[in-house]
């Protein structure tokens, strides 16, 4: 497949982008979605797939159709080999951490292929962070406040998972604090320093870093095994204090919207960007015939989305199979083919390949 300047597949002509990073077919339903909803709120700037060897091409070919660029990465993990075995998702999840070196962009904005855009937030590319120039060489303490942004994590553990952290409880989220002002709540984040300092990635707003990219492998070497939550309890915890919480509205958690969770913030007409969490996801409740047979209301919203996108590309003569309705959308699911052993050392390769793309 050629290769664009920055070394994607299809030629980018900004400096500011949209990134979403895939791993295997069963969320290629979501990026495709996730990609249109963009366009359809008029975004200016391009969606980035970033993908892993065990991406078929298959699935390649559909990005491609729908002019989505891609860029190879590799997988990224942990030294100590660490398994997610009572979360599976979580395993891939170390691989987003590779946003940080794409320093042949000003301005990444990470967005989980689970999510649909449905108002424009645009804003985010121009929104003030460090500046990666002060980031000196990184031998030592490194300055600023303002190293990346991201909406607070709800730490309510609605569905009381056992594996969750004891301080996960109503009374310690960040998002209950803000009950008694829900209009502020749209709006602003609360003080990370007021908070337990969780964050959810899966929206991060960053200027690359290779100090800071440097400064994530190095911590996730040493401290990888102890992170119930991977990617995000490194970045909380490596910057404690020094990220920006974003209002929720650029990354709506669907559990958030029921009741006794934090409906009195939730504003429909307020929400940006909805992250379909958990499973299971609004594509895998849809039937070989295309009927939803889901009932969350959030999970509708998807689904009209992913209906709007399928119209329009049969509109445009775009029959390539990825418009089927069953959760692979016909491909077959591809078994991780990347050994997780310790023993197989995937950093190094990270490190070697981080030139050819950077």
């Amino acid at each position: 497949m050629a290769e664009g300047p920055s070394g994607t597949s299809i030629p980018i002509d900004s400096d500011k982008v949209w990134v979403t990073l895939i791993t295997n077919t069963s969320y290629l339903p979501g990026l495709l979605t996730l990609a249109h909803s963009l366009r359809a709120v008029h975004t200016k700037y391009p969606l980035l797939a970033l993908y892993t060897p065990s991406l078929p091409s298959s699935a390649l070919s559909a990005l491609s159709a729908r002019q989505i660029p891609s860029l190879p990465v590799p997988f990224l993990s942990p030294r100590s080999g660490k398994r997610y075995d009572q979360d599976p998702r979580f395993d891939d999840c170390w691989t987003k951490l590779v946003v940080f070196q794409l320093t042949q962009f000003a301005r990444v904005v990470c967005l989980d292929s689970d999510m649909v855009v449905l108002r424009n937030m645009d804003e985010l590319m121009d929104l003030e962070l460090d500046d990666p120039a002060e980031h000196g060489t990184g031998t030592g303490d490194i300055p600023g406040k303002r190293l990346f942004a991201a909406s607070h994590a709800c730490v309510c553990n609605p569905l009381r998972r056992a594996h969750y952290p004891p301080t996960w409880i109503p009374s310690n989220c960040a998002f209950t604090a803000q009950h008694a002002d829900p209009s502020l709540a749209q709006t602003q984040g609360r003080d990370p320093a007021l908070t337990l300092g969780a964050l959810n990635s899966g929206l991060l707003v960053l200027n690359p870093s290779r100090v800071l990219f440097a400064q994530i492998l190095q911590r996730m070497d040493s401290h990888g095994e102890r992170y119930a939550f991977p990617d995000q309890d490194l970045l909380a915890d490596l910057y404690a204090g020094r990220w920006v919480a974003l209002p929720y509205v650029y990354n709506a958690l669907k559990t958030m919207r029921r009741e006794g969770v934090h409906a009195p913030i939730w504003r429909d007409e307020s929400v940006k960007n909805v992250h379909f969490i958990l499973s299971p996801k609004p594509w895998d409740e849809l039937d070989d015939a295309g009927v939803w047979a889901g009932g969350d209301e959030t999970h509708r919203w998807w689904v009209d989305a992913n209906a709007r996108r399928i119209k329009e590309e049969r509109e445009s003569g775009l029959l390539d199979g990825s418009d089927t309705k069953t959760p692979h959308n016909g491909i077959a699911p591809l078994i991780m083919s990347i050994s997780r052993d310790p023993g197989s050392r995937v950093l190094g390769v990270v490190r070697a390949l981080s030139t050819m793309y950077i």
